[in-house]
């Protein structure tokens, strides 16, 4: 038996999968990763939480790069891995999707927003830091680009700012804490494309193994866990998800 088999019969046997994604998934879309060669912040350094409130020029750097979209967060389209992780989530399968991506590709595929976590934020909208009111960028861009004038909310006056989460800036916790829930309740624990290494969200999957779970991981190349997993297999995300959920299976109630 192959090991796209096994992991096929792995998720066929379990009754609560949670599907853990990062930036590998998405790679095959054509966004660039963080960290690698190549990748995002090899190109241009990463603007700090701290840095975007004390600095307007700060700011404006960081409004720059989000209407250029030099950093290639946005505007891809899904791939087989995302529509084969939409596939699990519609058939039942799948509780929910934690991911560490700010991309907006698993609602594009069409997971819907309930069944959720992005832990990182998302770079396709932007939010007031005092608020949290959503803005939209397209709103936003018109007067950047027309006059210079850095976004501020338009009901409290407050710092907008793209609704990703910046090195400094604590992840949502309550986000974290169903993602934990989550992860400690589930039978199957599938990663996706994460390189394992970034904290707090690398201690899900042992969340979930010390729960009980299985742990299955499929990266591009080995993880710190690998040598806790059920299985490993270091493919394409696109090619495996095709083989391992080409259909949903018998729809249930989501759990």
């Amino acid at each position: 038996m192959s090991d796209r088999e096994r992991l096929s019969k792995l998720i066929e046997a379990s009754g609560r999968v949670v599907v853990f994604t990062g930036a590998g998934i998405s790679t095959e879309s054509g966004v660039p990763d963080f960290r690698s060669p190549g990748g995002v912040w090899s190109r241009m350094k990463p603007i700090t939480y701290g840095e975007f409130i004390a600095s307007e020029a700060k700011r404006r750097e960081a409004w720059s790069r989000a209407f250029s979209g030099v950093a290639g967060w946005v505007g891809k389209r899904p791939n087989a891995g995302h529509h084969g992780v939409a596939r699990l989530i519609a058939s039942g399968k799948a509780s929910l999707v934690v991911t560490q991506n700010v991309d907006n590709l698993h609602q594009d595929s069409g997971v819907p927003s309930d069944r959720l976590i992005e832990l990182h934020g998302n770079a396709s909208y932007a939010a007031c830091l005092d608020c949290g009111l959503r803005h939209e960028l397209a709103a936003l861009k018109a007067g950047f680009l027309d006059s210079g004038a850095i976004p501020v909310c338009r009901d409290c006056g407050g710092l907008v700012k793209t609704a990703t989460i910046s090195f400094g800036q604590a992840l949502p916790a309550g986000a974290l804490a169903r993602a934990e829930a989550e992860a400690r309740a589930c039978d199957l624990f599938l990663v996706l494309g994460s390189s394992l290494q970034v904290h707090p969200a690398a201690g899900l999957p042992l969340a979930a193994k010390r729960s009980g779970a299985m742990l299955a991981i499929v990266n591009r190349d080995p993880t710190p866990q690998d040598e806790i997993a059920d299985l490993v297999l270091h493919e394409p995300i696109g090619e495996v998800m095709t083989e391992v959920a080409p259909h949903a299976w018998a729809v249930s109630a989501p759990r």
